[in-house]
């Protein structure tokens, strides 16, 4: 029986590298891709069955941050499936990045540099806004869009022959310092991308407690630093280039420079290929590459308290309770 694989956010970056991947991976599974416009989807499925020409492919438009796009694109995924076996929730954003040039400096001089050039803590900041839903834009596309879907999805994805698989892109940027209870969109902060990254762990340890028993299991990777679009919005794209001498040598140092797509999306690959019931619900799974190219994955235990992902959950089901209320005409 072919697999079924979604994946949001596959138009570009480590989502389109890791189409490309799985399709070598197993060429008999359906591929359905989320974008969220059908420019961008029809565009991505081109390029998909140019390489690959005898692949199923298919397309749903969805934007993460519009709260009825993803009702809209849930309802017609239940109609057109029996089931999903993958669903990689990689889509997201990274608005109005700053980079904090003194923290840089502060680093260097206290040995640090590493360490945030590979995590970001202290350097990096974001200016969130408001959507049209009225929530934080970040959290809302990053993490509760993908929650409403898996949510909407739950028939197609518990209780199957097989278990089925949830894939978070989360980030080595999820830091509980940027995280609260009392602020989880991260309105009063500057920090929204490590917020939403931090609440994307949280989320996937209780959907492991929830859902484990119905056959679904939850799992979050981290594709390390990429040369995607989201990265070329922190510099311009000429300054990249002249630093990617210097991020090559920092590679030796610093494994989660993956710096490609093809790279970041190994961690996602190897998950496609391990049985769940063996895997560990508190790990993050990262992309490594060694200084001389070799891609390795590498668990590594998260950060997470299990009664504040507890105490989330139950906030992002009073949210979904609104939002359904808000949407009942786009429900079954």
């Amino acid at each position: 029986m072919e697999r079924v694989v979604l994946v949001t956010g596959a138009s570009g970056g480590v989502g389109l590298a890791l189409c490309q991947r799985l399709l070598e991976e197993d060429g008999r599974l359906h591929l359905c891709i989320a974008c969220r416009n059908e420019q961008k989807s029809e565009a991505t499925r081109d390029l998909l069955l140019a390489a690959h020409p005898a692949a199923q492919v298919s397309t749903v438009e969805m934007d993460l941050g519009n709260l009825a796009s993803v009702l809209r694109a849930a309802r017609e995924l239940r109609c057109r499936f029996q089931r999903l076996d993958f669903v990689y929730l990689n889509a997201g954003i990274m608005p109005n990045p700053h980079v904090n040039f003194k923290a840089l400096w502060h680093g260097l001089l206290t040995g640090k540099l590493l360490h945030m050039l590979t995590t970001a803590e202290g350097i990096m900041t974001q200016t969130d806004r408001l959507n049209g839903d009225g929530l934080q834009e970040v959290f809302a596309t990053n993490l509760f869009g993908h929650f409403m879907l898996v949510r909407q999805l739950q028939s197609l994805l518990c209780s199957n022959e097989k278990p089925s698989r949830l894939i978070w892109t989360s980030s080595s940027n999820a830091r509980e310092s940027a995280f609260s209870l009392s602020d989880y969109q991260h309105a009063k902060g500057q920090e929204s991308y490590s917020s939403s990254k931090y609440a994307t762990d949280l989320t996937s340890v209780v959907l492991n407690r929830k859902f484990n028993g119905q056959g679904l299991y939850s799992s979050v990777v981290c594709p390390g630093l990429v040369m995607s679009n989201m990265t070329y919005g922190i510099l311009p794209i000429f300054l990249w280039k002249l630093l990617m001498p210097l991020m090559w040598l920092i590679r030796f140092f610093a494994k989660t420079y993956t710096l490609t797509p093809y790279n970041g999306a190994e961690a996602h690959v190897w998950l496609f290929k391990q049985k769940p019931e063996y895997l560990d619900s508190l790990v993050k799974y990262h992309s490594c590459t060694s200084g001389l190219g070799r891609c390795y994955v590498e668990p590594r235990k998260m950060d997470v308290d299990e009664d504040t992902a507890e105490k989330l959950y139950q906030k992002l089901l009073e949210l979904e309770e609104q939002t359904l209320e808000k949407y009942r005409d786009l429900l079954d």
